[in-house]
């Protein structure tokens, strides 16, 4: 992909997800149930998970991370966003939220995964074409294709507080805190 539009469509993501948020909400509003809202918060928290635990590890512009569950793929924090986008997609109960949902994640996370591969790839080199024929792009390998654990690259809950991972716990809670409340007040 030429490299100018998906730095343009990277930089949309944001902006394309004010939008969704308002589809996903309208169609919501008729069909939100507490056993769907507890299912797809439950499949969010594990999204949450992984997301944490990826950021814990990445050290961005510093150092190629590949240790920890970039080990296993090579963007475990989109990985752990695409659980959060099932579980709003369950949560949301209506199969328009989720058709939204899927479109949107499957297009601009396609395509910034892609764009930070040519980044990562011009930052370093050889290193990270070797890493990248050992560890998949997204879904997740069960065996190691990097180095799970390396000297110095453990987890840090100082680094996930500087990638500030925290605010996804808040994101996920007001989401979930608005479909109760649709729920709750049958809005619609």
């Amino acid at each position: 992909m030429n490299p100018i539009l998906a730095e343009k469509i990277s930089r949309w993501r944001v902006r394309a997800g004010y939008p969704l948020s308002i589809a996903v909400f309208y169609f919501a509003r008729h069909s939100t149930a507490p056993k769907l809202i507890l299912a797809g918060g439950v499949i969010g928290f594990v999204g949450l998970l992984i997301r944490a635990y990826a950021a814990g590890y990445l050290h961005k512009q510093e150092v190629l991370t590949t240790t920890g569950p970039y080990a296993l793929t090579r963007n475990p924090l989109y990985l752990g966003s695409s659980f959060l986008a099932v579980g709003l997609a369950i949560a949301s109960g209506n199969w328009r939220s989720a058709a939204c949902l899927l479109v949107y994640f499957s297009f601009f996370y396609y395509v910034v995964m892609r764009r930070e591969e040519a980044e990562l790839f011009a930052q370093h080199g050889a290193a990270f074409e070797e890493y990248a024929r050992r560890v998949p792009l997204f879904l997740p390998r069960l065996s190691s294709g990097g180095t799970a654990h390396a000297e110095g690259a453990a987890f840090s809950f100082a680094q996930y507080r500087k990638n500030h991972e925290y605010q996804a716990v808040f994101g996920l809670l007001a989401i979930l805190g608005l479909l109760v409340f649709l729920w709750a007040f049958h809005l619609g």
